[in-house]
């Protein structure tokens, strides 16, 4: 084999190790998931901290990371089974924002009882959690609990009195309240009553 040959062939030799070696790398992967994470690309995150897991299987982090990242890519029950994995790994429940976020994956799926029970979980470990309020709120509402969705709005707002949101969704849930006193007074044929529920329902 010529002398060139030979070079171009090591080198070929050495930036394949390199490679695999960097493949690997439990940490390298970590650092290349998590940048892939924080610049928004999310399937790439996905396919790496799965590369990850599959070397050192429990990383209760990488599962954590890839849970934010299926849930921001839709795919919730992906997400869901990933925040499970994370919680059961850390050593205790420490962290409120997993179960928000887990919360916020059941809420995505209709599943609004879970979404409470998750809230009330992360409001546990953090009882100035404003979102866990807002959004414990906003599933209580669309279950038609409309007395605990307000008094979690108002718990939002006391926290954080510039909370936009949870001012729009407080007057939402006072008007779908009325809309169903409305509807009880009306269908007992009270005929102003019906007049006020055609207003709210425009």
């Amino acid at each position: 084999m010529h002398t060139i040959q030979r070079i171009f062939f090591c080198a070929v030799l050495v930036l394949l190790y390199c490679t695999t070696a960097a493949a690997a790398d439990p940490q390298a992967l970590f650092n290349s998931a998590s940048t892939s994470f924080n610049e928004g690309r999310y399937d790439r995150a996905i396919k790496e901290f799965s590369s990850l897991l599959s070397l050192v299987p429990d990383v209760a982090d990488a599962y954590y990371y890839r849970g934010i990242s299926y849930y921001r890519t839709g795919k919730y029950d992906e997400a869901i089974e990933d925040y499970s994995k994370a919680a059961s790994l850390y050593p205790q429940p420490h962290d409120a924002e997993l179960y928000h976020n887990r919360g916020l994956a059941y809420f995505k799926k209709g599943d609004y009882t879970r979404a409470i029970e998750d809230n009330t979980r992360a409001l546990a470990l953090k009882p100035d959690y404003v979102e866990a309020f807002h959004n414990r709120g906003v599933a209580h509402s669309r279950k038609g609990n409309y007395d605990a969705a307000i008094e979690d709005y108002n718990r939002a707002i006391a926290l954080r009195p510039s909370h936009a949101d949870a001012y729009f969704s407080r007057g939402f849930a006072y008007v779908q309240k009325a809309a169903a006193d409305f509807k009880k007074v009306c269908d007992m044929g009270n005929q102003k009553a019906c007049d006020n529920l055609k207003q709210l329902s425009q």
